[in-house]
This record gives C-alpha cells, sequence and structure tokens, in this order.
C-alpha cells in the first residue's frame, strides 16, 4: 500500500527511479565492455527530522523537531538509493532521496495548522581518485544537487490553504574516502557542501559508514548520515536538516 501510494504520488519520483533505472542498467552493460567497476546501494534511513517551513509570503511557519520514531508517524513516503562507479582513477557518484511528511503544529495559541512536505533530492558527483593504494582511498568530486520541494500550509479554523512548489540547482564539492581494516572489513566517510546562494542558501551532507564483504559481490553496511537545506527563495524558506542512522545492502559489479 506505501508503495502503491508512493508510485502515484509524484511524477517527478518516478521520472527519477526510472533514470536511476536506466543509468544503471546501461552502467552495468557498459562496464563489462569498458572496464569499469560499479555498485548500486538501496537502503534505509532511520532519520529524524528538524527545521522550519514557511511555504509562501505571508503564510504561518510550522516549527517541528523529530526523531525517527516520531517521524514514522508523519512519514506518507520514503525512497533511497545510493550508485557508485569507477574507471581506473575518475569517479561518478549519484544518490536519489525521496521522502513525504505530513506535520500538525500550532501557529497560534487556539489556531493549528496541517503542513506537508515533499522532498526529493538527486545528488550527481564526477572526480579524481587522488590516493590509491591498499589501505586508504580518497576522491575529490564536483557536481550538482537537484531539488524538487512541495510544502503546504492547510489552517482549517480558516479555511486557508496555500502550496508552493520549488525546483533548483546547487552546486557541490566532495570528498569519499575508503579505509580498508581488513579484507572483510572498511569504513567509508563522504562530506559535501555548495548552495552558496547558487540555488539554496546553503546545503550540506556528511556520512559515515561500516562496510562488511559478505562476498565478492555483496556488502552490508550501516552508519550515519546527516543532510542539511537552508532555502529561502520567492516566498518561500525552508530551513530543515534529516539526521539518522542508516543500513545499506550493495551489489558490486
Amino acid at each position: 500500500m506505501l508503495q502503491s501510494h508512493l508510485w502515484r504520488s509524484w511524477p517527478t519520483l518516478r521520472a527519477g527511479i526510472s533514470a536511476l533505472a536506466c543509468c544503471l542498467v546501461s552502467s552495468v552493460a557498459f562496464a563489462q565492455n569498458a572496464g569499469w567497476q560499479g555498485q548500486i546501494t538501496p537502503y534505509v534511513w532511520a532519520t529524524g527530522v528538524e527545521g522550519n517551513i514557511t511555504p509562501f509570503s505571508g503564510a504561518p511557519a510550522i516549527s517541528y523537531e523529530r526523531s525517527f520514531s516520531d517521524t514514522l508517524k508523519d512519514l506518507d513516503a520514503a525512497f533511497f538509493i545510493n550508485g557508485f562507479a569507477r574507471k581506473e582513477r575518475f569517479v561518478v557518484t549519484g544518490d536519489l532521496l525521496y521522502a513525504s511528511l505530513s506535520r500538525k503544529g500550532q501557529v497560534f495559541p487556539g489556531i493549528s495548522a496541517n503542513g506537508k512536505l515533499r522532498m526529493a533530492a538527486l545528488t550527481l558527483n564526477g572526480g579524481y581518485r587522488a590516493i590509491d593504494d591498499s589501505v586508504v582511498t580518497l576522491d575529490v568530486m564536483a557536481g550538482a544537487r537537484v531539488w524538487r520541494t512541495r510544502a503546504s500550509v492547510s489552517v482549517p479554523v480558516i479555511g486557508e490553504q496555500k502550496s508552493s512548489i520549488q525546483t533548483f540547482v546547487d552546486p557541490v564539492v566532495a570528498l569519499r574516502a575508503n579505509f580498508s581494516l581488513s579484507p572483510d572489513w572498511s569504513i567509508l566517510a563522504y562530506g559535501d557542501i555548495g548552495g552558496l546562494g547558487a540555488g539554496s542558501e546553503l546545503t550540506r551532507q556528511f556520512a559515515l559508514s561500516a562496510n562488511y564483504q559478505v562476498n565478492d559481490n555483496i556488502y552490508v553496511s550501516t552508519g550515519y548520515r546527516y543532510l542539511d537545506l537552508d532555502y529561502k527563495r520567492n516566498g518561500m524558506r525552508l530551513d530543515t536538516n534529516l539526521t539518522g542512522p542508516f543500513l545499506g545492502l550493495t551489489w558490486k559489479f
């Protein structure tokens, strides 16, 4: 039921998933003939959410601070997947996330409002492996994060409901480091920062994971991720961050 609602809820999400699937199929076929190595990782992110939403000029702002257990109560749908590919020292990464949340809060004493946030973000980076040895690898990258947000607020007592949809692109710079602890265990660290007025005021992200190699093609990973967005344009203000542990399953090809 959740998957059916997710698939119908947002055409942009369907387009993003379809594009990612096409890229994956093409990447696997290309890798077999051109010397590429790659991996794809669907994951579950137990994220908490906090921040402020003002969907349009003059609209009431809704503040929220929700743990993962609280977020589950507000969650309508979510989807997360990550990809990585490398040929010699050239590397590319991609990450797609989608979340739909509903929230009720007080805007004035005795007056409540219902807020809804739908957020999708596609991050694509390309770069160079600056360090490549048996213990440590370091990738230096640059790219972009494409956002599509839809925020709405309804105030039942006065019968008002309005929403705002924004699509924007943030340039980002990123580092990705992998530390080999043993033949089976490794630590992966990733961080990026961008926006700086080009799309949002600021966006930044950090993820740290421990990874276990099950066999030649399968890895299991668990870790912690933080993603922050500060956007203010066209009357809309979205200041939010998502943070929490995640669990992923990686197929390497």
